[in-house]
């Protein structure tokens, strides 16, 4: 089966862009906008509307395939490609994309995957978001080319186990992280609720005393409105580095605040994503590991996540081997091509290493879907609801398709 031609659409993503370096430095809010000048190169304003691009594959008997390019929301930070705009990459892929892979022969996705992730134009591989996007419509088009699902296809090429078990979800609240706390509880999220603690000032505390009072009205707020008493969700909040900034990055004092979240989530796993951003990978390996040993001497059970500095395969390879956090995030669209997220869950779970499979508010429907694929394939540790940040609409995108895939899978099984 070989490709017939490509189309190119722009749209928008399931929430913004936002300028992270100008809200660390206490940008505040009018409304839902921020204000200020934008830090960050590319920038119009500290949140702008966030954009993707449609990758549409025509096959030769008349199948489409879909993959969407997107980045995250907090793109140009933490050492990621620049801020990614519609109008700018879409005459880049007409012009250089579009026929490198019109008539390609659509026989290996790993091989097509591993192609466009390195390619070199004008000497530089092309951004994270179009690798993302067109490797998503290089799955589903190996996929629809074999006739199987797009699980069934990573299985046979990375000759994996073929297990067929539903992944846990992870809701993220964004601002909303009271009202969506009672909808995570409500809906069953299997961990939550992300809290978005990216302020010192109103949501962490100079002294962290505003975190610790979240975690207690979260486990306080399950026991109170959970339907079911063996509902016992993980709580996983991402703080962004502020943990860091309030202690000025000493190592004791930051593991010895994680170790003190403990009793305040009293039975809940805790964990605690992005407690340092030291500006660059190796500092940001040797901290994180450092308050890792700390915790772990101290015999505490609160677990660290890596996400800034971690953006790469190659970056997850480094934190993983360094053992430098519990769990290791593994940022979809940062990551580039979409092999590199299977890769990663794979190197991950044979390296004892918890596997975050999570991605961005930042993406759309598209990506959403067949990220849920992906992770259901590998069986990830955990899968974020995405895009957006109300919650209901991520959830509903991702736990649909696990359970239309889930079930789709069983019917095959029993029927060979």
């Amino acid at each position: 089966m070989k490709i017939k031609d490509v189309i190119f659409s722009e749209g928008k993503t399931g929430f913004f862009f936002d300028d992270q370096k100008a809200i660390k430095k206490g940008a505040s809010q009018d409304g839902f906008i921020y204000i200020g000048k934008p830090e960050i190169q590319g920038f119009e304003a500290i949140r702008q509307a966030g954009e993707s691009i449609s990758v549409i594959i025509l096959l030769e008997d008349g199948q489409i395939a879909v993959g969407d390019c997107a980045a995250v929301q907090y793109s140009g930070a933490g050492g990621r490609d620049p801020l990614f705009l519609a109008n700018k990459y879409i005459p880049f892929l007409e012009k250089n994309i579009k026929p490198l892979l019109i008539g390609e022969n659509l026989k290996s996705f790993k091989d097509l995957s591993r192609k466009i992730d390195n390619l070199i134009i004008d000497g530089n591989k092309i951004h994270t978001a179009l690798r993302y996007g067109l490797s998503q419509a290089i799955l589903d088009a190996i996929s629809k080319a074999y006739h199987e699902t797009i699980v069934e296809t990573i299985w046979r090429e990375y000759n994996l186990p073929k297990i067929i078990k539903k992944v846990p979800i992870f809701g993220q609240s964004g601002d909303e992280r009271y009202t969506n706390v009672d909808k995570m509880i409500l809906k069953e999220a299997d961990v939550l609720p992300h809290g978005l603690i990216n302020n010192v000032e109103t949501k962490l505390g100079k002294n962290g005393e505003l975190l610790k009072e979240y975690i207690s009205w979260i486990v306080n707020r399950i026991k109170k409105i959970r339907i079911h008493s063996n509902y016992n969700p993980t709580i996983h909040i991402d703080v962004y580095g502020t943990i860091g900034i309030i202690f000025d990055n000493n190592i004791e004092k930051i593991a010895d605040y994680l170790a003190s979240l403990e009793k305040y989530s009293e039975s809940f796993q805790l964990y605690i994503e992005g407690p340092v951003d030291l500006g660059e990978k190796n500092r940001q390996i040797e901290y994180l590991s450092k308050i890792k040993e700390r915790l772990e001497n101290n015999g505490s059970k609160v677990k660290i996540v890596a996400d800034e500095w971690c953006n790469t395969f190659e970056d997850i390879i480094e934190f993983t081997d360094a053992k430098a956090c519990h769990m290791v995030q593994i940022k979809t669209p940062d990551l580039g091509s979409v092999h590199n997220i299977i890769e990663s869950v794979i190197y991950c779970k044979n390296n004892g290493m918890e596997a975050y499979q999570g991605g961005t508010c930042n993406e759309t429907d598209v990506s959403a879907r067949i990220c849920t694929n992906i992770g259901v394939a590998v069986q990830s540790d955990r899968l974020l609801a995405k895009p957006g940040m109300g919650f209901d609409e991520g959830f509903a995108i991702v736990k649909n398709e696990m359970e239309r895939i889930i079930n789709i899978l069983k019917y095959k099984d029993i029927r060979r």
